[in-house]
């Protein structure tokens, strides 16, 4: 395994060594607790090039990152996404990874397969086609499942994420546990967040962890998988040979261990999801690139913030 050259700890104590790199805000979905009704894009002229993303990338592995997942908005609508993952492909990365909706990643996946981006996360909020749409506004879940088992065939390491939501999906969770176990592919349930569209409506649609984990015993018995500390989700096996991770950054937020940082489209390198505070990057040499590390670095919270109104697609989910 590749090794950073620096080690980034916080005043907590907490080793930061992951970045959320967002390579744009627009989405082809209009999944309904992430994008705004009548969504407002940034400028093509606004989002960093390739070329800079890569800098900027460069500049923040040599100070101590050493993963990196591309989000967005939906990173398969960039045209130069191959060129900024072989960019990346050549960087000092124990871990490179990219979260998609899965609609366009079919016929990518031969190229991809050609780099280190072997990790591949994907939005699955549903595996019928009534609910997929009711979720996601897409009526493309057959491209979805094409891409999913496509990614599994190939030998990336899939992942599933699906945000569960009462009197939406919540009724899947035991669909979700066949996937998983007859498929071999790692199903993580994530809460809902407290964050822009989402909040209205929140106490009504909340699904909470231990809801879940109760759902998973009635099912099977489960077993706890140990993972790192600074691990976003809890999973478990079940009888079925499933892989069930829990994401509850709600019930049970994983802040003291959080090792993440988020490098917005428009070069904002932020300390967390819940948060609007962060520095720009754009245009700035490596002496102040690392500065401003420090600074967003220090920004970081220790504990759960109780919500935010920025949508989604602009933070990078």
């Amino acid at each position: 395994m590749k090794q950073s050259r620096t080690k980034l700890v916080d005043q907590h104590g907490r080793h930061i060594h992951k970045l959320r790199l967002a390579l744009l805000d627009a989405c082809n979905f209009r999944c309904i607790y992430c994008m705004p009704d009548d969504p407002k894009f940034m400028h093509k002229k606004n989002l960093l090039s390739s070329q800079e993303l890569i800098s900027l990338a460069t500049h923040l592995v040599d100070l101590g990152i050493d993963e990196i997942r591309l989000t967005g908005g939906e990173p398969t609508l960039r045209s130069d996404l191959l060129e900024i993952i072989r960019g990346l492909d050549k960087l000092n990365l124990s871990k490179l990874g990219l979260t998609t909706n899965g609609q366009h990643m079919a016929k990518l996946l031969p190229e991809l397969k050609n780099t280190t981006c072997k990790h591949l996360n994907f939005s699955l909020d549903s595996l019928n086609k009534v609910g997929f749409q009711k979720m996601t506004g897409s009526p493309h879940l057959e491209k979805v499942l094409e891409s999913i088992f496509m990614a599994k065939e190939l030998g990336f390491n899939v992942k599933i994420n699906a945000v569960l939501m009462k009197g939406f999906n919540d009724k899947e969770i035991e669909d979700f546990i066949d996937f998983s176990g007859r498929y071999d592919i790692e199903v993580r349930f994530l809460e809902l967040m407290r964050i822009g569209e989402a909040r209205e409506s929140f106490e009504k649609k909340f699904v909470s962890a231990d809801e879940i984990i109760e759902r998973l015993k009635k099912f099977s018995s489960i077993t706890p998988i140990s993972l790192p500390i600074d691990s976003t989700s809890f999973n478990f096996t079940l009888s079925n040979g499933a892989n069930i991770g829990i994401i509850a950054s709600e019930s049970k937020p994983f802040c003291t261990g959080c090792s993440r940082l988020r490098l917005s489209a428009d070069a904002i390198l932020r300390p967390c999801l819940m948060m609007n505070e962060g520095y720009s990057l754009r245009g700035k040499d490596r002496n102040e690139i690392s500065d401003l590390l420090h600074k967003t670095m220090s920004l970081k919270p220790i504990e759960r913030i109780y919500d935010v109104s920025q949508p989604m697609n602009q933070i990078g989910g």
